[in-house]
Parts: C-alpha cells; structure tokens; sequence
C-alpha cells in the first residue's frame, strides 16, 4: 500500500446528542458542511474529542455510517474512525464495518485496561486488529496522557515496519518531540505523522509536520491556518502570537472542566451538540455565561469558524 502523507486541519468532531443524552445522527451533514466551509480536510471520528469510549457499538457504527454518507463523495475529505475500546474483537469488528461503507482509514489506541507490557506487544494488538482491513490505512493513536500507555513510537514504527503492510503513521497526541522526530525521519519519512497537540502546533511545523488533528479545529480553524501560513511565511513572530492565542483558547477548557468545554465552544460558533456523558463534567447555565465573558475578552470573533 502507498503511504499517502494527509496534510492541512484533520478535525476530531464532536459526537451529537439531543437534549436527553440519545445520539443525533441528524446533524452530522450540516457539520460536515461546515467544516468544509472552513477549509477542514477529514475528520478523526469516534476518538476523545467524540467519545467513542463513552458509546455504543451501534452508535459508533451509526455515527460512522452518517460521516460516511455526507462525505465519502468527497476525494478531498478523508475520514478516519477511532476503533476505541479494550475488547480487540469489537475494535476488528469496527474496522471492517468502516471498510465496508467506505471510510478512508481507521485508528487504534494502546489498551488501556490491560496495558501492553512492552512494544512488541502493541505491536502484536496493532498487526491483529490491522491485518484485518489489509486494503485501508491502519494509524496508531498516541495519547499517553489518557491510555497509560506510554511508550516509544519510534521503537513502535520500527517493529511494524515491514510487518503490517497497512501500516500507514501514528496521529501522536504527546509532547516527546524527540520521538516524534525520529518517527518522521524514520526511513526518509515513510510514515504519516499526524500532529495531535493544538497548543504546541508550531513546534511541530518547525520538525516539518504538514498534517494535523484537533480538536479546538472544529471551532478555530481559521487561527490555524493563518499559525501555518505565517511559518510558512517565515514570520515566527506573527507564528508565535497566533499559537499563544490558541494557547489563550485552550486555557479556558481547564478553566470550566475540561474536554466538554468544546461542545460550549461549538454553541458560540453555532452548533448545539449536546452535552457530554459521565463521568465527564458538564458546565451549568451560570457557568456558560462567565465562559462566554472569557470567550469575548479572547478576542474569539476574529478567528472562530464559521
């Protein structure tokens, strides 16, 4: 299979739900539609940002299903579904449902219950879920911070080199620049490094990164490309005031509880997607409102999605 290096803004949607906590499939098209508008290239479905831990088997299907039926039209929109779960043959079970209604690539983490013990053992989880979906690309998802499981993945890219022939990058969601240099110079940059850090995207252009997912890209997309086009400008100074913005941004989440805070981010720019599910922490109506004064003091209007 021929490597093929994604590049530009990789969004990590947020999955919907209507007011009772159900799943709305409804509206994923309108989404999609709007990433597109704001220069969005794929999307990373069913991952952190979309809780695929925190869904059903049918919903992740169903939720695949949507994406795939607003987009697979699309050659220029590549989208990747997050096989999420401990169980392998729920997560083999996932990719051959993705290859079948025609999703671009699929995406595994480490298991995070019972953690592999070494790389040769990822590697053993990777080439048994991989092999099953021979013809689509296979990426590692790297994001120790919520695994465990933190291993090298320069130590990983080499051990399934030339064994699982699918084996396309990793999306590495991690600060270890180091190792993600090595995996990038790995054999004259045969694998796809995929960008996972918002706040730290500038370092990674300056290592050559050209593709990215994120988050904060469903509803900042704007401030991101015009952090690339200032690097590639060569105006650092520009560059560096655009990533602290988008550090300025990202402070907030800690701020009013974390991850769910994106969803209120997505409400400012005009797409109401629920609430997160338990355990995680949801902000209450007063809440928003501080969140919205902190917002407005950002500056958010001049570069928020649209």
């Amino acid at each position: 299979m021929k490597i093929q290096h994604l590049q530009g803004l990789i969004s990590a949607p947020f999955t919907p739900f209507d007011s009772n906590g159900k799943l709305d499939v409804s509206l994923i098209s309108g989404y999609y539609s709007f990433l597109k508008k704001n220069g969005i290239t794929g999307a990373f479905i069913n991952g952190s940002t979309g809780e695929g831990v925190s869904t059903t088997m049918a919903e992740k299907k169903a939720v695949a299903q949507a994406w795939a039926d607003c987009s697979n039209q699309d050659p220029d929109f590549k989208v990747m579904a997050f096989l999420a779960g401990t169980c392998l043959d729920d997560c083999i079970e996932l990719a051959k449902h993705a290859y079948e209604i025609g999703l671009y690539a699929v995406s595994l983490t480490g298991p995070f219950y019972f953690k592999p013990a070494n790389v040769d053992m990822l590697a053993e989880v990777c080439i048994k879920v991989g092999k099953e979906v021979p013809n689509m690309p296979f990426y590692y998802y790297h994001i120790p911070v919520l695994t465990g499981v933190n291993l090298p993945m320069f130590d990983l890219v080499k051990a399934l080199d030339g064994k699982l022939p699918n084996f396309a990058g990793v999306k590495y969601t991690h600060e270890d620049f180091m190792d993600f240099q090595s995996c990038m110079s790995y054999e004259n940059g045969k694998y796809d490094m995929l960008w996972g850090r918002d706040e730290n995207m500038l370092s990674a252009l300056v290592l050559g990164a050209k593709g990215a997912v994120g988050s904060t890209f469903n509803y900042a997309a704007p401030l991101y490309y015009d952090l690339i086009d200032a690097f590639n400008a060569n105006d650092l100074v520009k560059a560096r005031i655009l990533q602290q913005k988008s550090i300025n941004m990202i402070r907030l989440l800690g701020k009013y509880g974390g991850i769910s805070v994106g969803k209120a981010y997505m409400k400012i720019v005009g797409f109401n997607l629920g609430e997160f599910r338990l355990p995680v922490k949801n902000m209450n109506a007063e809440q928003f409102e501080l969140f919205k004064s902190d917002v407005a003091s950002l500056n958010f209007d001049e570069y928020k999605s649209k």
